[in-house]
């Protein structure tokens, strides 16, 4: 008897419900050996894949105040965007647990990182591009060498900055903090998703440092209500045979819309969000390498230290592949709407296709 763990994608159909653990018995392809697949977490794909009405930050903070609502000890820091990253709720409902650091990013980090020394859960914020650059010391020696407790949050990461322009786009804070020891780097991937990691991340399942990496405003729903995730997992969002789409944060919409287009065109691409880029999941890896034979990263990142390079890493490690990539061609950011960014920086549906149809004749 084999056990498989990982994610599945829930069905009602199936008769199971979203829980945190549940096994089902099934067959193989064959139909004669049986297995069991232990399932830690559930999701299921949103009917409708589009805007998300709710705002990420909006997410981020009414989980935030159920999180502390349940636990005295969690703690909310800002680095002056309180308004901005809409935590004025927070703030107003536990002004004891609400520390407005001003615009001092390697300072605040500094703070939770005394915060968690003491027993505290601190979620610090400010825009990915302060968070990660400012503070990295701060984050590298104050939290994860001192082995801490600390939640490190980056809003408007990529072209979700938007018109802050490039020098509050940040196309390398992934790659800027994948190097550290010990911590784990998420890229969010919609309200659903951002909700249950808050909860998770406030828990007492996990310990040490976290880089939680999302946009303020609208995301693409690609989840439906309800669905749990299990950090350090990948999802397959969509099957296929000859060749597999990783993608993270908002290109994972645009990658299952690629995956459409494609379909279309006779070919079958398996699309899998890999919200954990650190640690990175080396198994769902190395099996769609084997099974398709292709690989795509597509994230809003710089193409050096981010997704790219951490699924190449472990494809040169594993079952050796094609790969193309989607992403920022190691260039700065710059004012624009966002899809105007997408665009500009070849980060749409249209270049995955093309990405897509590389790696396969290059199989």
């Amino acid at each position: 008897m084999r056990i498989i763990r990982g994610s599945f994608v829930g069905d009602a159909a199936l008769g199971v419900p979203p829980t945190d653990k549940c096994k089902i018995s099934t067959r193989d392809a064959e139909g004669s050996v049986p297995y069991i697949i232990e399932v830690c977490k559930m999701f299921k794909i949103a009917e409708k894949i589009e805007k998300s009405p709710e705002l990420m930050r909006d997410a981020y903070c009414s989980a935030l105040i159920a999180a502390a609502e349940i636990d005295p000890n969690v703690v909310a820091l800002d680095a002056d965007l309180v308004s901005a990253f809409g935590m004025k709720p927070f703030f107003d409902k536990f002004p004891d647990r609400a520390i407005q650091c001003g615009i001092a990013e390697a300072n605040m980090v500094g703070i939770a990182a005394g915060l968690s020394s003491v027993g505290k859960i601190p979620f610090a914020h400010s825009f990915g591009c302060f968070t990660s650059r400012r503070a990295c010391d701060q984050i590298m020696i104050s939290c994860a060498y001192a082995k801490l407790n600390v939640r490190l949050i980056g809003s408007d990461p990529g072209i979700t900055a938007a018109h802050n322009g490039g020098t509050h786009m940040p196309f390398e804070d992934v790659g800027v903090l994948r190097s550290i020891p010990d911590i784990t780097i998420i890229d969010a991937t919609d309200p659903v998703m951002l909700r249950d990691l808050v909860a998770q991340l406030a828990g007492p399942k996990y310990y040490g440092v976290y880089y939680l990496r999302f946009p303020r405003k609208n995301a693409k729903a690609v989840y439906a209500a309800g669905s749990t995730f299990e950090i350090g997992r990948g999802n397959v969002l969509r099957d296929g045979a000859d060749v597999t789409i990783f993608a993270s944060g908002i290109m994972v919409a645009e990658s299952l819309a690629a995956a459409e287009t494609l379909a279309a065109q006779g070919v079958s691409a398996r699309v899998a969000d890999v919200f954990t880029i650190k640690p990175i999941d080396r198994e769902l890896i190395a099996k769609s390498a084997a099974e398709t034979g292709a690989i795509v990263t597509a994230e809003n990142h710089n193409v050096v230290g981010g997704l790219y390079s951490a699924v190449s890493e472990t494809v040169a490690a594993t079952i050796p592949v094609p790969i193309e990539r989607v992403g920022v061609e190691d260039a700065f950011g710059q004012v624009g709407s966002e899809s105007f960014l997408a665009s500009a920086y070849d980060l749409t549906a249209e270049h995955i296709v093309r990405a897509a149809l590389a790696a396969v004749a290059r199989k």
